[in-house]
């Protein structure tokens, strides 16, 4: 099985709202990489966004 290929950004946000975060973190005993990504995905699907998942598997593939 191919490795899933990941990307990474950066993001500005208020101290007090990362320690949020790490707390959350924290107690689902999850990275914060990891609980953002959880987030995120919780959030498209509340929003009816599709993540497509076949753009984590196709290396090279530009998207736009």
């Amino acid at each position: 099985m191919a490795a899933i290929k990941t990307e990474t950004i950066t993001v500005r946000i208020e101290p007090a709202v990362k320690e949020g975060l790490k707390v959350v973190a924290e107690q689902e005993r999850r990275s914060l990489a990891n609980m953002i990504e959880v987030m995120i995905r919780d959030y498209c699907d509340r929003h009816a966004v599709e993540i497509n998942e076949s753009l984590s598997t196709t290396p090279n593939k530009q998207v736009g």
